[in-house]
């Protein structure tokens, strides 16, 4: 029995034969007598050889690992796209690197670095709310290594993309508001910078400006966390002119604001009707349960590494492509009024 980690080497001596042979056996090369292939094969099992992936990665010039940064692993989201990332990661050959941002621009920088020193042959991002410079992705680009942006994306840099129809999920969301009689809709908005946060508002005010309401800046607030809907939402509830309708642009808001105005003494949804976005675990744990926008996050991410190996695999130089992926709004009982 061969003791310590079993090389090519250690097998062809063995048999008594070159190091070349040995891999070409491996590989099933037709060169190769059927006799050696055997011989190669029943030892290889019997000292459980496996192949170095350092060794393999710099034959083939590819790690055969992808880097993913997000801005939260623990969001429902984001752990839905990472289980469809690693699923067709696995199933395609591939290990991966998850890198979490934290919501920080710092650490955003510092996962690309790290991802680039550990030569991932690719990197899917989806940036932080703070990112509003883009030289440490552009960094990648420029080591000729393929960039896919999902959720939330970088206009300032041409790559691959997958997107969720923000603007149409956020336009069902407050018309399915409206056809339930709500009047004074709040929405509770994210951050003007990210593409997704212009989305849902563009479809919040679509939804007025149809149906001839007016669309009122008071009523447009940024509102992306549940400390902040505890600093904000008390405001709205004490006026003469409360909302009869709150829509936020995540569940996680939509639950809080949920959480306030029944403390204030509102019910939710003959008084006042809630929808949120995502439509994760938070939207089954309410009471009543959370109307909200599902994006499915696991498709989203089985898109997203598609194109990056698709561009690893087939076609470095193909033109960059963007996948857009359709919402479905799911009406539960914070909003549904009889």
């Amino acid at each position: 029995m061969h003791k310590g980690q079993v090389t090519i080497k250690d097998i062809a001596k063995e048999l008594g034969i070159s190091p070349s042979t040995v891999s070409k056996a491996l590989k099933g090369h037709p060169d190769i007598s059927l006799s050696t292939k055997k011989a190669v094969k029943e030892l290889v099992e019997k000292w459980n050889y496996k192949p170095d992936p350092i060794a393999l990665s710099l034959q083939s010039g590819q790690s055969k690992t992808i880097g993913v940064i997000v801005p939260e692993i623990i969001h429902y989201f984001f752990s839905t796209v990472i289980g469809g990332i690693g699923d067709l990661a696995y199933d395609s050959g591939y290990q991966v690197m998850f890198c979490q941002s934290n919501e920080s621009y710092e650490r955003e920088v510092n996962a690309v670095e790290t991802l680039l020193s550990n030569r991932v042959d690719g990197i899917l991002v989806s940036i932080t709310k703070m990112t509003e410079k883009f030289d440490h992705l552009k960094k990648i680009q420029k080591a000729g290594i393929p960039l896919v942006f999902f959720d939330r994306i970088c206009n300032e840099i041409e790559s691959d993309r997958v997107v969720v129809d923000d603007e149409e999920g956020a336009y069902k969301a407050v018309k399915h508001l409206i056809s339930m009689g709500c009047r004074n809709i709040v929405h509770l908005s994210g951050p003007p910078n990210l593409m997704i946060g212009k989305g849902r508002k563009e479809g919040y005010i679509r939804a007025l400006k149809e149906n001839n309401y007016p669309v009122l800046d008071s009523n447009i607030i940024r509102c992306d966390t549940a400390e902040e809907a505890r600093l904000i939402i008390p405001g709205f509830l004490s006026g003469k002119d409360v909302p009869d309708g709150f829509f936020a642009v995540n569940d996680l808001t939509a639950a809080e604001t949920m959480k306030i105005v029944k403390q204030y003494g509102f019910n939710v949804p003959k008084d006042i009707a809630i929808v949120g976005y995502t439509s994760g675990q938070i939207a089954s744990l309410t009471d009543p349960p959370l109307s909200s926008v599902d994006q499915h996050g696991y498709i989203i991410g089985r898109e997203a590494i598609k194109l990056l190996i698709d561009r690893l695999e087939k076609d470095y130089n193909a033109p960059f492509q963007t996948k857009i992926i359709k919402t479905e709004l799911v009406i539960n009982g914070s909003s549904l009024r009889s």
